[in-house]
């Protein structure tokens, strides 16, 4: 018998511009965790990392110009939030933060 992960739950309802503000986020943060000096390893990684932020800052200004153009005036945090649990964001986020230092 084949043991499967449990289903993650289903992402809420996202208009298209929600959709990809989230993942723009997303990848950014995944970009910061990489460029994180207190995680970082290498200059390079960092340094790659850094020059793919750009991209993915336009993206989601982008993202929330159209959102706005649109008259998406608000943004419904609890809803992205959800979608964000959804997506791994806690996980994800957690590589931004400076780790704590062990106890001496």
């Amino acid at each position: 018998m084949t043991v499967r992960p449990p289903e993650p739950p289903p992402l809420p309802a996202l208009t298209r511009a929600e959709g990809a503000y989230v993942d723009a986020y997303l990848d950014a943060v995944d970009l910061l965790g990489r460029l994180n000096p207190a995680r970082a390893t290498h200059t390079y990684g960092a340094l790659r990392a850094a020059q793919a932020l750009v991209d993915r800052a336009a993206a989601l200004r982008d993202a929330l110009t159209l959102m706005h153009q649109r008259g998406e005036h608000e943004v419904h945090a609890e809803t992205l939030a959800r979608a964000l649990r959804v997506l791994d964001g806690e996980r994800r986020t957690r590589r931004v933060t400076v780790p704590h230092d062990p106890l001496p």
